[in-house]
């Protein structure tokens, strides 16, 4: 019963093990990963993936940056296969403000994702680096309800926010020793949190190659921060994936 919500399993650092990396995972008593894709090469990778392996759904992700260069018709067409597609959701997407780079086309592509988010009616899973603010923002004045922040890094005030609009944070295992992802995980409901590994990377180990069966150590941590029996933790994080995305 353990998920992770955000893994990237079409990265090269898979490309050798992916089988051995899944039964790792079921070994560990993972029964649910979510592989995200964030362009539209990815998205294809994403959904081989989810059909190759019974524990994997796949999440079709336009990474704010990826898609900077795209033409009006090209962003069409990448929507295009998100619909006629399975996914879980979509995701991930968002706002990329660690450069400074053409915020004001990230937010004018946002919006349009947004809009089709809602037409598509499903969950929306957020990347929001350096742009928290923005982000919450933006998704306020929308129709969404089902709403999952990843890896989230804004200030507690907005991390309160999020929690009172009934979004959800994905946790990740580097909250093992992340002060900020700890705080956030003591400031806020469990029934406001989910885990994540963003394999292959924030490992709980620093330097080593992430995977999902690490998500362990995240309830793990939770269920200490939070002073709850891990059985307890890792059920009621399970309840918060199903009323997302099931």
């Amino acid at each position: 019963m353990f998920v992770d919500v955000h893994a990237h399993l079409d990265w090269p650092d898979f490309s050798k093990d992916l089988d051995k990396v899944i039964k790792n995972a079921e070994k560990a008593g993972v029964s649910n990963i979510i592989t995200s894709g964030v362009n539209h090469e990815a998205n294809k990778k994403a959904l081989e993936i989810a059909k190759k392996y019974k524990i994997v759904d796949a999440s079709f992700g336009l990474y704010p940056l990826d898609i900077l260069d795209l033409s009006e018709e090209e962003l069409f067409d990448c929507f295009d296969f998100i619909k006629k597609n399975k996914c879980i959701a979509v995701g991930e997407v968002g706002l990329d403000f660690v450069s400074r780079e053409k915020e004001k086309e990230q937010k004018e592509n946002f919006l349009k994702i947004i809009e089709f988010v809602e037409k598509l009616k499903k969950p929306i899973i957020v990347h929001s680096r350096k742009a928290e603010k923005e982000c919450v923002e933006i998704l306020e004045s929308s129709k969404l309800k089902k709403i999952l922040v990843h890896c989230f890094s804004g200030n507690m005030k907005l991390v309160k926010r999020v929690e009172d609009n009934g979004w959800m944070f994905s946790v990740p295992t580097n909250v093992v020793y992340s002060i900020h992802f700890q705080t956030l995980v003591e400031r806020t409901s469990i029934n406001n949190l989910l885990t994540e590994t963003d394999s292959p990377f924030l490992n709980f180990v620093k330097g080593e190659r992430n995977e999902p069966r690490n998500v362990v150590h995240t309830v793990k941590k939770i269920s200490e921060i939070k002073k709850m029996d891990e059985h307890e933790t890792r059920k009621i994080i399970y309840s918060n994936f199903q009323k997302l995305f099931l």
